[in-house]
């Protein structure tokens, strides 16, 4: 036994023996390099995450304003084209039946060319996301009609549209006009409209 401590070290042995004395032991209560190494990427991958979902609602976010742009951009221009609808539709409706019979070929030509073009008109309308509100006969609601008079009918509903003045319009699902009407009283009681999720009198 003697013999084998005193014999030299190999130069195996020799580099073995000095890098344990230089190698310094972890400390026991530290972090293993694994642990954090596992924290700093389940920390990174978080991170990378919200910033993807941040740019996936961005992104969407930017879908529906530029939605928004092409539809209600117009808001303005077409209340505008709305007034030149109204006087050709009233420009009509002063005809009536008879007059109608009585007119020359050349008039006729010219009332069938009016109507053609108000036809082209509420489709070039339409096409923009333009819609008429037809609320004859229907509940009246406050966020789509506006009323101007109230008439005597108790064959219907309290509250009903008995009459419409001027037409409204819709764009979008906003309220870019509403309809001037006249709204029943006498009648029975009516349910109360609900209110559109979307509507907004202004057209804003």
């Amino acid at each position: 036994m003697s013999e084998n401590n005193n014999r030299p070290q190999t130069e195996n042995e020799a580099a073995i023996s000095k890098e344990a004395a230089v190698s310094p032991e972890p400390p026991a209560n530290g972090p293993k390099p694994s642990t954090a190494l596992d924290r700093e990427l389940a920390e990174t991958k978080d991170r990378l995450l919200r910033a993807l979902a941040d740019m996936e609602n961005l992104r969407k976010r930017t879908e529906r304003e530029v939605t928004d742009a092409r539809l209600y951009g117009i808001s303005a221009f077409a209340r505008d084209i709305l007034g030149v609808a109204d006087n050709m539709h009233r420009a009509l409706q002063a005809l009536d039946d008879e007059l109608r019979t009585k007119a020359d070929e050349a008039t006729k030509a010219l009332l069938e060319g009016v109507e053609l073009t108000e036809r082209e008109l509420m489709n070039a309308l339409e096409k923009n996301g333009v819609k008429r509100i037809d609320p004859l006969g229907q509940k009246f609601d406050p966020n789509r009609h506006q009323a101007m008079f109230e008439m005597e009918d108790a064959s219907v509903p309290s509250g009903t549209v008995v009459q419409v003045m001027q037409s409204g319009y819709l764009i979008g699902e906003r309220v870019l006009r509403p309809a001037m009407v006249a709204v029943s009283k006498g009648g029975a009681k009516a349910a109360p409209a609900a209110a559109p999720a979307n509507s907004h009198p202004d057209g804003q």
